[in-house]
């Protein structure tokens, strides 16, 4: 188990922010980045139309008309390129979209469709679409502004600041366009896709409290009453930690949180258990907890496990068969497996400011990750040399690492795949082979 009251990574005291529905709405959402891009495109639009009527009405006023024919022919230059590019971005919007979509597909069915959050939570993406639009928008407005009046003396507004903006939110695109191509072809090679997940998972470790273990969540005392969730059905994503422990601190409590983050909860299910006195007011609760459709990285320990444990199974079915991706899949679950060998696991205390337990809250343990990352790829490797020889080292590898209380899952698991290779393979020397253990699984 964790605490507050150390280090963790966390300054003394120091909680994670709670998880903003609003703002996670707006990260899986496209419409909110354009919407606001095209708001503020036309509001900047119209300062420089401002600008552009000053400047013509200080011009007629010092009667300077040789200087407005000279703007009149640039401004006629530039409609010709603003023109060009008016009819170039829907193009160019439809050239990124096409790319997006692919991009999705081939995730989807590679990957894992848990990953395919990562491109739609892509900034670099949503940034693109956003400009992108936002010129097209500009470029409709330039072109209204421009006047049929050829005269110098009779014109009262020429869009050059305009045409510049313009020809300035031309070149953003470009840039743009290039880093969202640089950004999606590394998000369609796995390995990049791999390592993105992997620190995302290293970011949660991180938030985890860690403290020396103490057995106080052993002596919370009778359960006393308990709080049912009444919001809508789905996947517990977050639970508002400050907010929970200064309700518990209130009332003279101790709240247990009895789902774990990333399971899935449906009205009346009990949320907490409380001990010591009376349950929290109401509202006291409220907005304490976000329930979401799908899971997320915020305070889910496991959830970087599960995408790994995925784009392994997936590599190794009938229907992609590229081992070589199971092994990659396999090197950051060991990578992450390394990483918690040492960690208190199980129970996660948070306390108040006077370091008394407020809020208990269950995480994966030990063996449920274990099991979490070998169990499922461990079934389907057999048959797999490559996959059961890196198995078979990283199983290892984690023995050597893990502290002695915490080897029995691994080597319960390279037990198993032992006797599922001897059951399947018939060759003694094809067996040797294929349990050797191999750090690459074959070269």
């Amino acid at each position: 188990m964790g605490d507050w009251m150390t280090t963790g990574g966390l300054r003394e005291g120091r909680r994670p922010r709670a998880l903003s529905p609003w703002r996670e709405h707006l990260r899986d959402t496209f419409w909110f980045a354009p919407t606001a891009a095209m708001v503020l495109v036309f509001v900047v639009w119209a300062v420089a139309t401002g600008i552009d009527t000053a400047i013509v009405e200080a011009l007629h006023d010092a009667r300077d008309f040789d200087t407005l024919d000279d703007m009149l022919r640039l401004a006629d230059d530039a409609k010709a390129v603003v023109t060009v590019v008016s009819s170039a971005m829907m193009t160019f919007i439809g050239v990124v979209f096409s790319i997006s979509l692919v991009a999705v597909q081939m995730a989807s069915g590679q990957f894992s469709p848990r990953v395919v959050r990562i491109f739609v939570r892509s900034r670099i993406t949503k940034a693109t679409f956003a400009v992108f639009l936002a010129t097209f928008l500009l470029s409709l407005l330039v072109l209204t502004s421009y006047e049929g009046q050829a005269e110098a003396r009779y014109v009262t507004s020429i869009p050059l600041i305009q045409s510049v903006l313009t020809l300035t939110m031309l070149g953003l695109s470009l840039l743009l366009f290039v880093l969202y191509v640089n950004q999606t072809l590394r998000l369609m090679r796995i390995s990049h896709v791999i390592d993105r997940i992997t620190r995302e998972a290293f970011k949660v470790i991180a938030r985890m409290p860690v403290g020396r273990s103490t057995g106080e969540e052993e002596a919370l005392g009778p359960e006393t009453a308990r709080v049912a969730h009444h919001g809508r059905a789905g996947v517990l994503r977050d639970v508002n930690i400050s907010r929970l422990v200064r309700a518990a601190r209130q009332e003279g409590v101790v709240l247990r949180l009895i789902p774990r983050i990333g399971d899935f909860v449906v009205p009346g299910t009990p949320l907490f258990a409380v001990h010591g006195g009376p349950a929290p007011a109401g509202r006291s609760l409220s907005y304490t907890v976000s329930v979401g459709v799908e899971r997320t990285f915020h305070q889910d320990f496991a959830f970087g496990l599960r995408q790994l444990a995925d784009i392994g199974l997936r590599a190794l079915s009938a229907a992609v068969n590229d081992p070589t991706t199971a092994v990659q899949a396999i090197d950051r679950i060991v990578q992450f497996l390394a990483a918690v060998a040492g960690r208190p696991l199980d129970t996660a205390l948070h306390r108040d400011r006077s370091g008394t337990v407020r809020l208990v809250q269950p995480v994966p343990g030990w063996t449920e990750l274990v099991d979490l990352g070998f169990a499922e790829i461990r079934g389907c490797a057999v048959g797999t040399p490559q996959v059961t020889r890196r198995l078979v080292a990283g199983l290892d590898d984690l023995a050597e690492i893990a502290p002695a209380d915490r080897r029995e899952p691994l080597l319960r698991h390279r037990a198993l795949l032992v006797e599922a290779v001897e059951r399947s393979v018939p060759e003694p020397s094809d067996r040797a082979f294929a349990l050797h253990p191999d750090r690459q699984g074959i070269g």
